[in-house]
């Protein structure tokens, strides 16, 4: 591999900030595509939106293709209905665990442009009133509403400010960098894939390595709901996820690291992909974990199930807490682009 320098690591982080303030539930994705799309064409590459939402970028190259793939769509929630003391009731958008937003900010977004900050509070949410209820209660749907920062007492209240059954809501992401490398975030699952991938766009165009291979970038818009890559994909022999590596329990994956899935809900990963990235990985001393995830599926995952023909495989920096208040590290994140670079260098 060609010297590496701290300076993408520094793209990586700089880019995920700015992309996980962009509020972007599945569903509700415009502004983060159109700021993905931003980024590619101020390098000089050519990204395209697509019918279905998704960004694809062609990097260049000849040879086998190889698809690059990152999520851009997060966990959010929608307006379910506006109850008659003039909260809301809400339905989740994807796996969202709902006791890892409670009282978190939130802000709903109308169907009129307007948008209404509150916060997901339990319907009794007072320890000082409910007592051992709040304390035990289970976290769903039923037993939680948004808190709307305005002054509302009942449906109609809410209902005025133009508030709607079907209207977007986004929690507040709340990412902070630690001086120790540690980046705790909201939707690092998969804000940080398409950093990491943004970062690689970066380094291909300013070292005009040569690509053995057609490389395609695509950022995916429906991944949370599982189609995020299942139609519109250009031909090439394989499709490698750059999502979320998976950190806790029997796993071997830290944030420092590049995590390498070989199995997970769908299935296991082609043997030919997780060899050649374990190979790449021992020669460029680069810090992996091998692992299986048992509750998780991929952009790959959905490209196989819908038909198309690739080789498949999924990598990603470790993340711990999926799907809450997630952390990962800088070095997960250098980790995972020099494992990208590796693995496309070596054709």
């Amino acid at each position: 591999m060609m010297d590496y320098d701290k300076k993408y690591t520094d793209n990586i982080v700089n880019t995920l900030k700015q992309l996980v303030s962009i509020p972007s539930p599945t569903g509700f994705t415009v502004n983060a595509a159109e700021f993905i799309k931003n980024e590619l064409s101020e390098m000089g590459f050519s990204p395209a939106i697509t019918n279905r939402g998704n960004v694809l970028c062609p990097l260049g190259g000849n040879g086998p293709g190889l698809i690059l793939a990152s999520h851009f769509d997060t966990l959010g929630a929608m307006v379910r209905s506006v109850k008659p003391n003039g909260r809301i009731r809400i339905t989740k958008i994807g796996g969202l665990s709902l006791g890892s937003v409670e009282a978190e900010n939130c802000t709903v977004y109308t169907y009129d442009g307007n948008k209404y900050t509150g916060t997901l509070q339990m319907n009794n949410p007072s320890a000082h009133v409910a007592g051992p209820e709040l304390q035990d209660g289970k976290r769903t749907e039923d037993s939680m509403e948004v808190v709307l920062d305005h002054k509302t007492s009942s449906a109609d209240d809410t209902k005025k400010l133009g508030i709607e059954t079907g209207n977007f809501i986004a929690f507040d992401p709340r990412f902070v960098e630690t001086e120790s490398g540690y980046i705790k975030s909201r939707f690092l699952d998969d804000k940080a894939g398409c950093a990491i991938l943004l970062s690689f766009a970066r380094f291909v165009k300013e070292t005009g390595i040569t690509l053995n291979r057609r490389i395609w970038l695509l950022f995916t818009c429906h991944e949370e709901v599982g189609t995020g890559a299942a139609s519109g994909l250009p031909e090439a022999d394989e499709i490698i996820s750059v999502d979320m590596g998976c950190v806790g329990g029997d796993l071997s994956c830290d944030e420092t690291m590049v995590s390498i899935c070989v199995k997970d809900a769908g299935g296991p990963y082609d043997m030919n992909v997780v060899s050649k990235l374990v190979q790449v990985a021992k020669k460029e001393n680069i810090s992996y974990a091998c692992d299986v995830y048992p509750y998780y599926g991929s952009d790959a995952n959905a490209a196989v199930s819908a038909g198309y023909h690739m080789r498949h495989g999924c990598i990603g920096p470790g993340i711990y807490a999926s799907h809450g208040y997630e952390r990962g590290h800088r070095e997960g994140f250098e980790n995972t682009l020099k494992l990208i670079i590796g693995y496309v260098l070596a054709g």
